[in-house]
């Protein structure tokens, strides 16, 4: 595309705006923070595939985390946030307000010409902690019938009020060494049916979450990029070539979310400094998206290691409708705080490549309410500019003629 047929914001295929000839369908992430049990396998699979430096082994003190936040040394980070029986209430009341005033869920009947959803790969979770939310839902699980399944018993499972929770997952064959092939979603109501089951209040939870790189339609941190260090792939992504980056930082604060950063040598576990610097140091550092790997047909690191399901990798647009569906699913069972977070492609980013379900406000999660890339508001800028411009011309004109007569 030409420079001023390119979008500043809103909907629109990011790889054809890079100048990719046919691309192949966009890629992405649904994060859904319901099945995370915070293992963290994600946090350890990321750093050893991409070879990111350690980044502090000390707690914070705070909860569970020992990273804090996305930065350069790390790409993957899990959130703990401890909720009580009041916190747990106002989300489930604000997310029932949004589904009103927002008519989410919107997701209705797939088009008669759409692929069917895919089903992720099931793994067993019977171990998993409590978490007061069922395991099983679209997305989560898989329902055949063939030669080589063996009967699973979900009573084990944990979910609202115990092991009772579970009984969506009950009679399904599930193999526990991965599926492969196309699996149809189970149908999910197009809307939350009227007088939904209210789930059970527990008196504590933890929320937890596997944050990650935005991928944002219109990204800001490349757009403010001075060497073309960072470049969209034909997969949408947006990655950072190391060997061009000269460390100016201007993508660290044009990110919305605070993601990208310039990699320095953290101290040693007693504070002192350490005597060798780490690789890349100085240089802006963001998850790729495993780039090298899904180039050769392979999953994401993390999306490949997750033992829930809770990181699912594919096209976006089968991510989005698979996070559509295990929110109506939610809903639908009374669990009304789920909600999606980058999933509008009218949003101030135009949509993100990672798409999550939280249980809670964005805030809650360290999450902007309302991102925006800096380009958003360009041409409104201009065009003020432009009418401030005639004005003060209007305002000379009629002094100049004031002057005259």
């Amino acid at each position: 595309m030409k420079l001023w047929q390119q979008q500043l914001s809103g909907p629109t295929d990011p790889a054809r705006d890079a100048n990719w000839q046919d691309p192949p369908p966009r890629k992405g992430f649904f994060t859904d923070t319901s099945i995370c049990i915070g293992c963290k396998a994600c946090e350890v699979a990321c750093k050893e595939w991409n070879d990111v430096p350690e980044d502090g082994l000390g707690l914070l003190g705070s909860s569970y985390d020992n990273t804090g936040q996305l930065g350069a040394s790390t790409w993957r980070h899990v959130a703990f946030v401890e909720q009580s029986r009041e916190r747990i209430e106002a989300a489930r009341e604000s997310g029932r307000r949004q589904a009103v005033e927002l008519g989410m869920p919107t997701m209705g009947p797939p088009a008669p010409d759409a692929p069917p959803l895919r089903r992720a790969t099931a793994f067993d979770v019977s171990g998993a902690p409590p978490t007061g939310l069922p395991l099983a839902g679209p997305g989560t699980s898989a329902s055949v019938d063939g030669a080589g399944w063996a009967d699973r018993d979900a009573s084990g499972l944990s979910g609202p009020g115990g092991p009772s929770g579970a009984s969506a997952l009950s009679g399904d064959r599930t193999d526990l060494t991965g599926l492969s092939g196309e699996f149809a979603a189970e149908p999910v109501p197009a809307t939350i049916p009227d007088g939904a089951p209210a789930a059970e209040t527990p008196d504590f939870r933890w929320l937890i979450a596997s944050d990650v790189c935005k991928h944002c339609t219109h990204a800001g941190c490349l757009d403010v990029c001075p060497t073309g260090s960072l470049f969209r792939t034909e997969f949408g992504t947006v990655v950072v070539q190391d060997d061009i980056c000269n460390g100016c930082g201007y993508c660290v604060a044009a990110c919305p979310f605070g993601v990208i950063e310039r990699r320095t040598t953290p101290p040693q576990a007693d504070g002192s400094p350490r005597k060798t610097a780490v690789v890349n140091e100085g240089i802006a550092q963001k998850c790729t998206l495993c780039y090298d790997r899904i180039g050769a047909g392979q999953q994401p690191a993390c999306a490949q290691t997750c033992p829930t399901t809770s990181i699912q990798f594919g096209d976006l647009s089968d991510m989005r409708r698979r996070a559509q569906a295990r929110v109506e699913a939610l809903h639908a069972q009374g669990y009304t705080e789920a909600r999606l977070y980058g999933a509008n492609p009218d949003d101030g980013v135009g949509g993100t490549g990672s798409v999550f379900l939280l249980l809670d406000e964005p805030e809650v999660y360290g999450l902007p309410p309302d991102p925006i890339v800096t380009t958003h508001d360009l041409p409104d800028i201009f065009r003020k500019a432009g009418y401030a411009g005639l004005a003060m011309l209007g305002i000379g004109v009629a002094s100049f003629i004031g002057r005259r007569s």
